[in-house]
């Protein structure tokens, strides 16, 4: 039996839901969940932000715990009953279109996205990964509470410098100390880059810095951006807000790359003489596919790079949700169960 943790409506109360999952399937891996990441695209599933949402809704796309049980066809000398594991934003893909036969299993049409599965996410007493490769052991040196916010945030923002070839070198920016953003410094600090971060919020300086970054920009106040021209090889906004575009876009040198991560409501306007200049480009980013996951973890692993979390029981966890509804957590929020 899954006991899971529910809202019936949009912005509802969360209402414990218990139900018998189906049979496991052959590639399927369930997970007995001790931690869960609260990220905003929960809160935003959970409020119907977008309009996709159906009701009753179990969010919850960042589980750490157990495996329980494996399926038939698992391949058992990479999982086994009893080992730690985190089931991420995607918990699975068809490994047969032209995407996932690249390697790029995150652009799978039909991959299965935990958080927007419904009543299948990680706010539960057990979660599947779909396929066994979506499973990701964790490694030792990674406590169970900061490993969550990883599997999105973390392969969020890691993934782009893999994708953009992003050099130690290089002199790169950071828009928005966040969710994302404080892990994106940490990543590029440690790949040897130059980090400038930017932010809105002059009191988040102290903490950028701490986190690794060169320099620290006010955005919006006296010089801003105007102070950083053409003096990025690459930008990562990881802020969910519409940004003056045209000013980042000069922030770049030539052949510069703007990367937005965040998620906006709003459209994404620019003047083309700003791409042309330079021949610059802009470009997206999700998720990554799970080989590059696993590098992230080891990555993480290896440099001692942290979330900085703040801890929540399940039993307060409409404060949870609130908490990162107004935007008050620093860094990320994650659920104890």
């Amino acid at each position: 039996m899954t006991q899971a943790y529910a809202v019936e409506r949009p912005g509802g109360p969360v209402q414990v839901l218990e139900y018998e999952p189906a049979p496991l399937g052959p590639l399927e891996v369930e997970v007995a969940v001790t931690h869960c990441g609260v990220c905003h695209t929960d809160v935003g599933m959970i409020d119907d932000e977008w309009g996709v949402s159906a009701f009753p809704v179990v969010a919850g796309h960042e589980a750490i715990g157990v495996v329980t049980a494996l399926g038939d066809a698992v391949d058992r000398t990479r999982l086994s009953v009893g080992q730690r594991v985190g089931v991420g934003a995607t918990a699975g893909a068809c490994f047969a279109c032209e995407w996932c036969l690249d390697g790029r299993q995150h652009l799978c049409p039909h991959k299965d996205n935990t958080a927007v599965r419904g009543t299948g996410g990680g706010f539960a007493s057990h979660v599947r990964a779909s396929d066994w490769r979506y499973a990701h052991p964790i490694p030792d040196v990674i406590p169970s509470a900061q490993a969550g916010p990883l599997l999105c945030a973390g392969t969020t923002v890691f993934t782009p410098l893999l994708r953009h070839g992003v050099r130690p070198t290089d002199h790169v920016a950071v828009v928005g100390v966040g969710g994302l953003g404080h892990l994106a410094i940490q990543f590029l600090a440690k790949w040897g880059c130059h980090v400038t971060a930017v932010s809105s919020s002059p009191g988040k300086e102290s903490d950028a810095r701490r986190l690794g970054a060169h320099d620290f920009v006010v955005a919006g106040e006296g010089e801003g951006l105007r102070r950083v021209a053409n003096a990025f090889d690459f930008v990562l906004s990881t802020v969910s807000a519409d940004l003056p575009w045209d000013a980042y876009l000069e922030t770049l040198r030539p052949h510069g790359t703007l990367c937005v991560v965040g998620m906006s409501g709003e459209s994404l306007t620019l003047d083309p003489r700003r791409l042309l200049t330079g021949e610059r480009s802009v470009a997206g980013g999700v998720t990554g596919p799970p080989a590059q996951i696993r590098l992230m973890l080891d990555f993480v692993a290896r440099h001692g790079i942290r979330p900085a979390v703040e801890t929540f029981p399940v039993a307060r966890m409409e404060e949870a949700l609130d908490h990162v509804r107004h935007g008050r957590a620093r860094y990320r929020a994650v659920l104890e169960f």
